[in-house]
């Protein structure tokens, strides 16, 4: 028998979703970061920052509350004008905000610090949250675009953080439990250890079988629809949205998924086609576990896909 939808819903507020508390801690503690970087790029730089934007996860409300083995993180976009895209770099924007990052916490160990693909990320361990400042050179004909760079291959990717956000809340709109699959999937991807399959890609998917499939059925039959398409699929089609607009990318990668605000970047690009397999098989297995636990009525075996802190009741 189907767990219901009460009974998923349950274990979304209760054990997935972030709780409000720790919500207006995290907002308080980037808002804290966001004025001090703000200052610093104010008094010490000739950088001029348009506009500031949480995104990521966070935004979106699709993140899960902390655990062992779910960290917290917030995506900070930091538009930035005045600046040549053509000539800009990630290099130079992101070692500047690193240098102003170690000035504004300096008892911070300089492990809280380090210099992602795309971002300087500062990590505050009593709260285990981590913070990526994402520099964006602003697109001053387009709101909310801008050019954002890879720091290891030098390539840049036009960027829409208030797009993203919205295409997220358009889809939460169309189906109220869209955040709680996500979530799920989000949890399931963390216990398997999948970690070629990024968020802003379950987010896509899941959007992918809204719009394929609907939203008929119970939470868990649509979760499971989830795991069957990535399994029938093998993630070989490429998935597009009604907002991606010409011009399109052509892409030779494993697993393609247009990012919905811009149609020449794949989302999904870093996904090997070892990865794309090892993926496409857990789908597949965890597929066929669901059904065993609707199957045999045996909320146990839900702990085989979500770890040991599935509950569907106090």
């Amino acid at each position: 028998m189907d767990l219901s939808n009460t009974q998923l819903r349950y274990y979304d507020s209760n054990v997935l979703r972030l709780p409000a508390d720790k919500r207006k801690e995290y907002h308080a503690q980037v808002d804290r970061l966001i004025t001090e970087l703000c200052k610093s790029v104010r008094d010490k730089t000739e950088i001029k920052i348009t506009k500031v934007v949480k995104a990521g996860s966070f935004a979106k409300y699709t993140i899960l509350r902390r655990t062992a083995s779910d960290p917290v993180d917030v995506d900070v976009v930091f538009y930035i004008s005045d600046r040549d895209a053509t000539k800009e770099t990630l290099d130079s924007l992101s070692a500047t905000i690193y240098d102003l990052l170690v000035k504004i916490y300096p008892t911070k160990s300089v492990e809280d610090f380090e210099i992602q693909r795309k971002a300087a990320t500062v990590t505050f361990v009593g709260s285990g949250l981590s913070v990526d400042i994402v520099p964006v050179i602003e697109d001053a004909a387009r709101s909310g675009y801008g050019w954002q760079y890879d720091i290891h291959d030098g390539s840049k990717i036009q960027t829409c953080a208030p797009c993203q956000i919205q295409f997220v809340r358009d889809r939460k709109n169309q189906d109220g439990d869209f955040r709680t699959l996500v979530r799920m999937a989000k949890k399931w991807r963390n216990y398997a250890e999948l970690k070629p399959l990024k968020s802003f890609g379950i987010e896509l998917i899941m959007a992918h079988v809204l719009a394929t499939q609907g939203k008929a059925g119970s939470i868990e039959q649509r979760f499971r629809h989830f795991l069957l398409y990535i399994a029938q699929s093998g993630l070989k089609d490429e998935i597009r949205f009604p907002e991606n607009t010409a011009p399109f990318g052509s892409f030779s990668d494993p697993v393609v998924i247009l990012d919905p605000v811009y149609s020449l970047n794949n989302v999904a690009s870093r996904i090997s086609e070892a990865e794309r397999k090892e993926i496409v098989a857990a789908a597949q297995e965890a597929w066929e576990t669901a059904n065993f636990a609707s199957v045999e009525n045996d909320n146990g075996v839900w702990k085989e896909l979500f770890g040991p802190g599935f509950k569907v009741e106090d």
